[in-house]
């Protein structure tokens, strides 16, 4: 696999060293290994917490709590949603009381997110779940830590190749090929950019 890309003129356009390095080189798994342990721990943190609460195990209530907040429109200001068809959305959830199942899903969900980052498994999959739950509690209002630990989960995506190198994926890449497998460069540019 080529690390440049051709421009019209058919000028090569090489990819810059730290960044090959980065979610390329296998040297780099020590990095993401250490911010997949921080953020799979921070994951289970939250989610065990959730798994030990009734509040969010049996009635939902907490769940049921936070959105409550994040759909309410104030007065004055600005409401916590920001766009109305997600506020519709969460809105439909709590009409249907979605909140009681809903909340075992996050709290079982955040705990899954946390071992799978620790054990390196199926690293893309799970950083797309982290990132997409950090997602949606931004789309909620909830800011909190959720900004770092979604770039975070998307350079796990960008680095997939080698994020869970130290890991469940190391043997899973090796066991299915195919995964690994990239496409050749073509080294002639597209008839239409010519």
């Amino acid at each position: 696999m080529t690390s440049s890309i051709l421009t019209h003129k058919v000028q090569s356009i090489e990819t810059p060293s730290f960044i090959s390095f980065l979610f390329n080189d296998t040297r780099a798994s020590i990095l993401w290994l250490a911010v997949r342990v921080w953020l799979g721990w921070h994951w289970i943190e939250a989610g065990w917490g959730k798994l030990q609460n009734p509040a969010w195990m049996q009635t939902g209530e907490a769940l049921k709590g936070f959105w409550t907040r994040a759909v309410q429109i104030p007065t004055e200001g600005r409401p916590l949603i920001a766009f109305d068809w997600y506020r519709n959305f969460i809105q439909s959830m709590l009409d249907s009381g979605s909140y009681v199942w809903f909340a075992k899903f996050v709290a079982v969900g955040e705990l899954l997110i946390g071992i799978g980052m620790i054990f390196g498994f199926l690293m893309f999959f799970t950083a797309f779940m982290a990132g997409f739950m950090n997602w949606n509690f931004i789309m909620a209002g909830s800011a909190s830590v959720n900004g770092v630990w979604i770039v975070l989960a998307i350079l796990l995506i960008a680095a997939w190749k080698i994020s869970g190198y130290l890991g469940a994926d190391y043997f899973l890449l090796y066991r299915f090929p195919e995964l690994r497998r990239t496409p050749k460069a073509n080294p002639v540019p597209a008839p239409f950019l010519r």
